[in-house]
């Protein structure tokens, strides 16, 4: 008797440990980056911030970046995927036409760098004014179902979908003044994804799902980030956020069309009177 219940112990041992044998990513795996830990590296850096107004200098030059995560591996995002993701990020800043340029800064110049010291390095390099910042949260997760019971078999582990595989993904942007050093506002995005797998195609399954729930995060990031640049030019006359100035020939385009349309009506309606 004894020996058998030895022998079911052993068993079930062997069989939770079945999927992490056979995975690279165990049960649960996180992958992050922090805003809070690059932009203050060290606790005596996080004091108050000055009550100083950032001042914008109309169109604004916006760069886009990828905070680097200080445990940067093959799980986190590669370069390719990075570029990918801000593609459709720098779409959100498009379409304003107080923005100038965005440009997308790979996250290896801000890697090992020491908060907004880089920032300012890394904003004189490729002149932009304004830096958004992306930070990302992903946790990957594999459960095994009463199905893995038949484990046991070789072709149980190829065929028998007896694995919970689920991603849960938080993205965020905070646009921040370089010069002042003050965020201007910031938009969250979040996504969850789950699909069954047999014990063999674990890691192929978590890292196709792990992008997927990137793009979409991404995609749920860029609505709100929609919302949140539409609201900023009111916030700025409003709730007096920011000063505005204007550079050298912004605007005097439209200033010069309006002049000549109201002269043009004026001409108009003085030869009617005649």
């Amino acid at each position: 008797m004894k020996f058998k219940l030895m022998f079911v112990f052993v068993s079930l041992l062997v069989l939770s440990a079945c999927s992490s044998l056979l995975s690279l990513n165990g049960n649960k795996n996180t992958v992050s980056s922090s805003l809070i830990d690059f932009l203050y590296p060290e606790e005596s850096s996080r004091k108050e911030l000055s009550a100083e107004i950032p001042v914008l200098t109309l169109p604004v030059k916006v760069g886009l970046a990828f905070v680097p995560s200080k445990n940067w591996n093959q799980n986190g995002i590669n370069r390719s995927s990075q570029v990918e993701l801000l593609e459709k990020v720098k779409q959100s800043f498009l379409q304003y036409d107080y923005i100038d340029k965005i440009e997308i800064i790979p996250s290896d110049y801000l890697k090992g760098g020491e908060g907004f010291t880089t920032l300012e390095q890394v904003s004189r390099l490729y002149d932009v004014d304004v830096m958004a910042l992306v930070s990302y949260d992903q946790v990957t997760q594999s459960l095994e179902k009463k199905g893995a019971l038949l484990y046991w078999t070789i072709v149980g582990m190829y065929l028998i979908p007896a694995n919970d595989n689920s991603v849960q993904t938080f993205v965020d942007t905070a646009v921040f003044d370089v010069k002042s050093r003050k965020m201007l506002f910031r938009a969250p995005g979040i996504n969850k994804l789950s699909e069954s797998s047999t014990a063999i195609k674990i890691d192929a399954v978590l890292a196709e799902k792990s992008m997927e729930s990137y793009a979409l995060a991404v995609a749920d990031m860029s609505k709100n980030l929609d919302i949140e640049l539409a609201n900023f030019k009111t916030r700025v006359k409003e709730d007096k956020v920011a000063t505005v100035e204007r550079r050298e020939g912004y605007g005097g385009g439209s200033v010069m069309w309006l002049t000549l349309l109201v002269l043009g009506s004026t001409i108009v309606l003085r030869k009617r009177k005649q």
